[in-house]
């Protein structure tokens, strides 16, 4: 099994999600928040979601992580990393916040810092994020990351929705998120 590494930023720890986030996530995909990711579902689908968001390590050696403020590490804000299902087009960038969490910035710095792992540690080349296209929040963040719409991209199977294009890693890395922020 993979060890989801730790990382850190300024405010923020990522760590691997594990049995301490069990109940963000469940109560996550049970609310309204998680209309654009696949709920609101009853609880013993979302306990199931919770499980798939863990597993994702193992069956991939990636995924998303926990994303806890620093004088917290133990209580959960979100899920945000690397993300690619089986049937899945292409590998994303994801993100899904609690409630107590948003309007912060915290899921642009932790976006910013799961696609510089990709990239630099993973080896990916490019990234995707699908978005609901009624998801205005999410679009305004792929925005943000520099991220542009690719029309011509698949898009997952039965979804309807925008895809958008992180900047290729060498433009990140020439020009840095200065040039998009």
């Amino acid at each position: 099994m993979t060890t989801a590494p730790t990382i850190e930023t300024q405010r923020l720890i990522l760590r691997g999600p594990d049995a301490r986030d069990m109940d963000g996530i469940v109560d996550y995909f049970m609310s309204e928040r998680s209309q654009f990711t696949g709920g609101p579902v009853e609880r013993d689908t979302a306990w199931r979601f919770a499980c798939l968001e863990i597993g994702h390590w193992a069956a991939r050696g990636y995924g998303m992580w926990a994303v806890c403020m620093k004088d917290d590490a133990d209580t959960s804000l979100g899920l945000v990393g690397c993300w690619y299902p089986e049937g899945w087009p292409e590998k994303e960038i994801g993100w899904m916040l609690w409630p107590q969490a948003e309007g912060k910035g915290i899921a642009f710095e932790a976006a910013t810092m799961a696609r510089d792992y990709a990239y630099a540690d993973l080896g990916w080349d490019t990234a995707v994020s699908y978005i609901d296209k009624a998801n205005l929040r999410s679009q305004t963040l792929a925005d943000r990351l520099g991220c542009i719409k690719d029309d011509a991209a698949a898009m997952p199977r039965g979804e309807d929705c925008f895809v958008y294009r992180h900047p290729d890693p060498a433009v990140l890395q020439d020009g840095g998120m200065e040039a998009y922020a």
